[in-house]
C-alpha cells in the first residue's frame, strides 16, 4: 500500500480550553439590504441556536471554543454556511442572504405501503436499533422524501425542511436538515449529509441525571472522545490504544455485489447455485491481516496544521483502534481481532485521502473516514452536539 510522507511538524498540546465566546451578527437580504427577521441562524451538530430578531440581528452566547459551521436557513431564501473559528473573543458577522429560484423536485408516487417499508428501512439504517433507538420518535416523518431502488437495493432519503426527533434516551429533540442520506444494502454502507440542530428536552432532575448517565455512555468510546484524547496526547490514560493495521482483500472471494446479486437471483431457482454464493458471502473479506506492534503513539500519527485549533490524523495502512474501558456486544463478522486480545471495542478507520482534519470538538471537519466495527454502529441514536462535555468521574 502506499506510504504518504507529510512536512507538518507535530505539536501536541495537551490544555483545557474553558473561555466561552459570543458570536453576534445581522441577517439581510440581498436583494433589498433590510433585515431578515425570524431566520433560524444555530452552530451545525451543536447545541447553539437561536432566531433572528425582526432587524435580522442575532447572538449566540456561551459557545465552546472551536470550529463551527454556522448556518442560517429561511424559506424563500437560499441556505447560508460559513465556517467559524470560536475563540475567546467576540464574533461579529455581517451575513447577506439570496433570494430562492423555486425549482420543482421531482415528483416519485408510491404507495402508502412502499413508504411505510422504505421509513421503518430508514429508521434502521439512520436512527439505529440501539436500546437509545426505541426511545427515539420522529414528530413529522411524512416530510421525508423516500425512494427505494430494487436494482442496486439503494435507499435515498432527502428533507426540505428540519426532520423533528425526540431523543428520550439522551434527552435531546434533535432538528435535522437531511439533504442526502443513501443506504446501499449490497455494500452495507451508509452515507448522509445534512445540518443539526440539539435542543434541551425539559425534565425533572432525576430525569436529567438519566439522561446525563446515557449521554456519558454515548460519549466514552466514540470517535469524538478518540478525536479529543488524540489531539491532547491522552490516549492512554482515556482507555485508546491505537495500531498500525495490514490486510488485503481475499481474491478467492467474489465480489460483494456480485455475491448479493447472486444469491436474489438464485434464491427460489437453483440450490445448487445458491449454495455456492451462500459460502462466498459467508467467507472473509480481508486476509493477511496484521497489526504491528508495539501500539503507536499520538505523536506516530498526528500533525498539526498551520491554521489555530485544527490538526490532521494521517497514517500508511488502516489505523486499529481499541477502546479497552467497554466490551463489545456484537459480532462484527469482517473485524479482525488477534486470538490474544480481549473483546474490548473496536474499531477500524479507514482513509479515502490522505489525512482527516478535525477540531478541538473531535469532529471531523472535512472527507471523513469509514469506520468499521464499534464505530459504525453509531447512529442518529447516539449522535450527541459537538459541544457536548462529559462528566470527568465516568473516564476513569
Amino acid at each position: 500500500m502506499r506510504r504518504w510522507c507529510f512536512l507538518f511538524i507535530c505539536i501536541i498540546l495537551p490544555f483545557t480550553v474553558s473561555a466561552q465566546a459570543v458570536i453576534n451578527g445581522k441577517v439581510v437580504s440581498s436583494a433589498s439590504n433590510n433585515g431578515v427577521p425570524k431566520a433560524s441562524v444555530f452552530l451545525n451538530n451543536a447545541t447553539f441556536g437561536t432566531a433572528t430578531e425582526d432587524d435580522g440581528t442575532f447572538s449566540l452566547r456561551g459557545v465552546k471554543p472551536g470550529q463551527y459551521d454556522l448556518i442560517v436557513s429561511t424559506i424563500g431564501y437560499e441556505e447560508y454556511t460559513q465556517k467559524v473559528l470560536v475563540g475567546a473573543g467576540p464574533i461579529n458577522l455581517n451575513i447577506s442572504l439570496t433570494p430562492k429560484v423555486m425549482m420543482m423536485r421531482e415528483v416519485i408516487i408510491t404507495s402508502n405501503a412502499d413508504w411505510k417499508k422504505n421509513f421503518e428501512l430508514f429508521k434502521k439504517d439512520f436512527i439505529g436499533t440501539t436500546e437509545n433507538a426505541k426511545l427515539c420518535k420522529i414528530e413529522n416523518p411524512r416530510i421525508l422524501n423516500l425512494a427505494y431502488t430494487r436494482k442496486t437495493q439503494i435507499l435515498e432519503a432527502s428533507t426540505d425542511e428540519f426532520l423533528v426527533m425526540e431523543n428520550n434516551a439522551l434527552g435531546y429533540r434533535v432538528k435535522f436538515l437531511l439533504k442526502e442520506f443513501s443506504s446501499n444494502d449490497i455494500t452495507r454502507t451508509i452515507n448522509y449529509a445534512g445540518r443539526v440542530l440539539f435542543e434541551e428536552l425539559p425534565g425533572t432532575e432525576a430525569q436529567k441525571k438519566k439522561w446525563k448517565i446515557k449521554r456519558d455512555e454515548a460519549y466514552y468510546g466514540s470517535s469524538r472522545h478518540f478525536y479529543r484524547s488524540l489531539y491532547k496526547n491522552r490516549l492512554a490514560q482515556e482507555g485508546f490504544v491505537i495500531y498500525d493495521f495490514n490486510r488485503a482483500i481475499d481474491p478467492h472471494r467474489q465480489p460483494e455485489a456480485l455475491i448479493q446479486r447472486k444469491i436474489k437471483q438464485f434464491r427460489a431457482v437453483n440450490r445448487d447455485s445458491i449454495n455456492y454464493w451462500l459460502q462466498q458471502e459467508s467467507m472473509p473479506k480481508w486476509y493477511k491481516e496484521r497489526l504491528t506492534k508495539p501500539a503507536l503513539t499520538a505523536y506516530d500519527v498526528l500533525r498539526k496544521p498551520p491554521q489555530d485549533g485544527l490538526f490532521v490524523l494521517t497514517f500508511p495502512n488502516y489505523l486499529y483502534v481499541v477502546y479497552t474501558k467497554k466490551y463489545e456486544t456484537e459480532d462484527f463478522k469482517d473485524l479482525y481481532r488477534p486470538l490474544d486480545m480481549e473483546n474490548f471495542e473496536t474499531s477500524v478507520i479507514t482513509l479515502f485521502n490522505p489525512i482527516v482534519v478535525f477540531d478541538m470538538n473531535g469532529s471531523v471537519v472535512a472527507d471523513s473516514p469509514l469506520y468499521e466495527g464499534t464505530w459504525s454502529k453509531a447512529k442518529l441514536a447516539n449522535l450527541l452536539p459537538v459541544d457536548y462535555e462529559p462528566s470527568e468521574l465516568m473516564a476513569h
